[in-house]
């Protein structure tokens, strides 16, 4: 993908008069590795169980030592499965341990909290009152497990069922909120009535109640970009993210409000610019979180491509869903 002020998506943006800029910082978003249990299809990480990309304590420290010293009030844990680092429970406990408090959101694939070894994970996440965004791509088997391997569906539909046990989606201290992924290409539809649906089938059918429901179009990045290319329909499902691209989406992408962060510790504009490597430099010099300055990063203009259209189209897409 090209950068700044040489690929498609910027002209795009240039046509309607539309800047790209850094605003406040709301959010510190944390991947904290590739390692996961599942291998799902639409996955932007590649993420997988034989993946070796952890962050270490070391890395650990550093980024809650460089957190300490701002006021950003909400960090966003993702990955792979972020329950499978070593140090995932000390990272919550520091995190937790901060003055002023934090807001944590887990990204959770909901199937790791049954796996052996994680059966105490879902109560701890109950215990330092931790948002819970699952992944949930749709209210019927044959379609999770066509996305996510089979077997996912029940999986999850017991993970869920954990989580309300605790009191997830029923204590308002305790979110829980599902994520909707299309199981193609095209883009997801009307977030308010997919989300009635899911809970009218997933209370009527499994007893399961949720916050709500998230709807985010899959990037053409990695494992999906690789299914477009297998499928032969990344051309259209390109021209078809071009086409149907909104300017209205634009004020509200997380990659004005969000500093996301590496396993290791590097720099981007969002977790898709990651996946891509197109890290924050400072010249030539590649830039880590605790080389940056958290008062300098108003302004700073955003790195763009062509898989920028997927958060741009339709009705928006980012990690909080539709942006309209």
């Amino acid at each position: 993908m090209n950068l700044i002020g040489t690929n498609i998506f910027s002209r795009k943006l240039a046509e309607h008069s539309l800047p790209l800029r850094h605003t406040r910082t709301e959010i510190l978003q944390i991947n904290v590795g590739k390692l996961c249990n599942l291998t799902c299809i639409h996955c932007h990480v590649n993420a997988g169980p034989k993946r070796k990309e952890i962050m270490v304590r070391e890395t650990i420290d550093r980024v809650v030592d460089w957190l300490a010293k701002t006021d950003i009030p909400t960090v966003d844990l993702t990955g792979g499965a972020p329950e499978m680092i070593p140090d995932f429970k000390y990272l919550v406990e520091r995190l937790k341990a901060l003055a002023p408090p934090r807001h944590i959101i887990d990204r959770c694939n909901l199937t790791i909290l049954l796996e052996p070894g994680f059966e105490d994970y879902a109560p701890f996440l109950a215990q330092h009152r931790i948002e819970i965004i699952a992944s949930m791509p749709c209210y019927s088997p044959e379609n999770v497990n066509a996305q996510r391997g089979e077997g996912v569906f029940d999986g999850s539909i017991k993970g869920l069922q954990l989580l309300n046990s605790l009191g997830y989606g029923i204590d308002p201290a305790l979110p829980l909120h599902l994520v909707y992924n299309p199981n193609g290409a095209f883009l997801p539809g009307p977030q308010a009535e997919l989300e009635a649906e899911y809970k009218h089938e997933l209370q009527e059918h499994f007893g399961i109640v949720f916050n709500q429901l998230f709807t985010i179009t899959n990037l053409p990045i990695a494992r999906f970009a690789s299914w477009l290319k297998n499928n032969g329909q990344l051309a259209d499902y390109m021209a078809l993210l071009n086409d149907a691209f909104n300017p209205a989406t634009v004020n509200g992408l997380m990659c004005r409000n969000t500093i996301n962060v590496s396993w290791r510790g590097e720099v981007f504009d969002c977790d898709f610019n990651q996946m891509l490597k197109m890290q924050w430099r400072d010249e030539d010099r590649a830039l880590n979180l605790w080389d940056i300055d958290p008062a300098a990063v108003e302004h700073r203009e955003i790195q763009t491509g062509e898989h920028c259209f997927g958060c741009t189209a339709g009705a928006g897409s980012s990690c909080g869903g539709a942006l309209l």
